[in-house]
């Protein structure tokens, strides 16, 4: 059993790879256990090399500090790239009170928790691991410890105050929207609502009853409303036809429209009525609603078409089609001829099976292509990354330059190429399977190697260190924010409760809180706050935890 030994214990590349690949594959199957149905997921990555670092496992420094910050970087990348296209869409209108919700929890918790440090004189680099692992938020502790390595100060009690609290900063979470329903809330409060996502589309049908609209051209509507529609199917007499911008509307006309969810009051009032039937079950069957026009989804997969504007395409007026809805990371879009095409956008497409084809070929409609991701665009952006996350940046009163680090750096990188690259003709597509796998990859790499390096020390800690001390204090840092934001954005800023766990869920980047509030909460309310206030969230807490380093150590 010598080899065993040897593989295991003798430090060389070949087994470096083999221990970290031992406490990758541990710690995902352990995540998949649930609890209450509550699974820690990849954390169970990080436990599972504390562990292994408690059964004296090691491999080479360099090595471990290599892959720990490949897998960071790649990570927050990812992340970037993910959450890039809805990043600066998410302060528009009702964003906006959402994101100034989510920034004042993150704000809270952080003053929260420097009274505790100063109350119980925890040093600061430990409170902010504690910070890290009662928000569940694993960026912010890379960004903390690449700070700390700036200053050449031992990050062993960053990971150790994250490792202890984490685990209860995972249903902290939910019990504060537990109390707070209990306690705070009034049934009233509990309503489904229409959510805040603007780029939602909803579908609905007319009658147009309002004189003022009689011989009216579609385009001279859209001009003196201020509302955004799109005319799907015109009945007329009992026939169905597309309608174009200089189509008339006529008394009786029985239109199909695609709009947003907050527009149908405007538009009932502007046509006249609205006819009683849900077309948003999901359940239609487009193709036989009538005879003549059929309704397909196509994919946008010529290189060519990243980045212009589905206008400047002149589908409808060359094919005689019309385009609803485009479908973009599972978001409905509103198909206005400002919006700006990315490789794998779906396209809803009426019109005549002919042409319908027609405009398929136009745009490629070729999933195949799709399916390898560009790794010139990863990999260039994470070079871009890195070297913005190593320029010095002087803030007054901080004597040490702030470097956005392996975190700070590739995330924001990643959000502008998310955001500006199709206008800029970049592809940065890649199919939601690959960029998981690559986030997966980079996540796990971190949690593995940084649970390997601080896992010598973490039993000891608990025993005899300050272990019991930081739980207590990072299930206050959880829980007492969440249940006063909670309150605030119910009763101050009059959001229904779904709205408000989905913005305390993204605030908090707990993905197992938004589940939470999904299960017990009607509506889908909580998942669009969830997904509006999430991307700022997470960029802020990566740059927060490297200021509070710099300022306070």
């Amino acid at each position: 059993m010598d080899w065993l030994r040897y593989i295991l214990f003798e430090q060389s590349p070949v087994q470096a790879v083999i221990v970290i690949s031992l406490i990758i594959a541990a710690g995902l199957g352990l995540g998949k256990i649930r609890v209450a149905g509550i699974s820690l997921g990849f954390t169970w990555v990080f436990f599972s090399g504390i562990i292994s670092g408690q059964l004296g496992l090691s491999i080479d420094p360099a090595m471990l500090s290599f892959a720990e910050s490949f897998g960071l970087a790649l990570f927050v990348y990812e992340l970037g790239l993910k959450v890039g296209p809805g990043f600066f869409s998410s302060f528009r209108k009702g964003g906006v009170k959402l994101n100034m919700l989510g920034l004042a929890t993150i704000f809270l918790g952080t003053l929260t928790a420097l009274g505790l440090a100063y109350g119980f004189s925890v040093p600061v680099p430990d409170m902010v691991g504690i910070i890290a692992g009662a928000t569940t938020n694993t960026p912010s502790l890379g960004a903390a410890q690449q700070a700390l390595e700036q200053l050449g100060i031992s990050s062993g009690g960053l990971a150790l105050s994250c490792a202890v609290t984490y685990p209860l900063g995972v249903v902290g979470v939910i019990l504060a929207i537990i109390i707070a329903r209990r306690f705070f809330i009034r049934p009233s409060d509990i309503t489904e609502g229409n959510g805040h996502n603007n780029d939602h589309t909803y579908i609905a049908t007319f009658i147009v009853e309002n004189p003022a609209v009689f011989g009216k051209t579609i385009q001279e509507v859209a001009r003196v409303t201020a509302v955004d529609f799109i005319v799907s199917r015109l009945w007329r007499g009992g026939e169905v036809s597309i309608p174009h911008s200089t189509t008339q509307f006529a008394e009786g006309d029985k239109l199909l429209v695609i709009t947003n969810d907050k527009n149908v009051e405007a538009l009932t009032l502007l046509f006249g009525r609205q006819e009683n039937r849900d077309w948003n079950t999901g359940k239609i069957d487009w193709d036989k609603i009538d005879r003549k026009l059929i309704s397909r989804h196509i994919v946008i997969s010529k290189p060519e078409l990243n980045g212009r504007k589905l206008g400047s395409l002149h589908l409808r007026h060359d094919y005689d089609i019309n385009i609803t809805r485009v479908l973009r990371s599972g978001v409905k879009l509103l198909a206005s001829p400002n919006l700006v095409l990315q490789l794998g956008d779906r396209l809803t497409v009426v019109g005549r099976e002919e042409q319908v084809e027609k405009v398929a070929k136009v745009v490629g409609n070729v999933s195949t292509k799709l399916t390898d991701p560009n790794l010139a665009a990863i990999y260039i952006g994470l070079l871009f990354g890195l070297l913005l996350g190593s320029v010095p940046i002087m803030l007054p009163g901080i004597s040490v330059p702030v470097r956005l680090g392996l975190a700070g750096g590739p995330i924001i990188v990643g959000i502008l190429i998310g955001f500006f690259g199709p206008r800029m003709h970049i592809v940065t597509y890649t199919t939601r399977s690959a960029n998981l796998m690559l986030r997966g990859i980079g996540l796990s790499l971190f949690l593995a190697c940084l649970g390997l390096d601080s896992g010598a020390g973490f039993v000891d800690t608990i025993t005899n260190g300050n272990g019991l001390l930081w739980i207590a204090l990072g299930f206050i840092v959880t829980t007492v924010p969440s249940i006063i934001m909670i309150i605030l954005a119910v009763r101050r800023s009059k959001l229904d409760f779904g709205t408000a766990c989905g913005m305390l869920s993204g605030a908090m980047a707990n993905p197992m809180a938004l589940d939470y509030a999904n299960d017990t909460i009607p509506g889908d309310n909580a998942a669009v706050a969830y997904a509006t206030v999430y991307p700022i969230g997470m960029f802020s807490r990566v740059v927060l935890a490297q200021i509070l380093i710099l300022l306070f150590v």
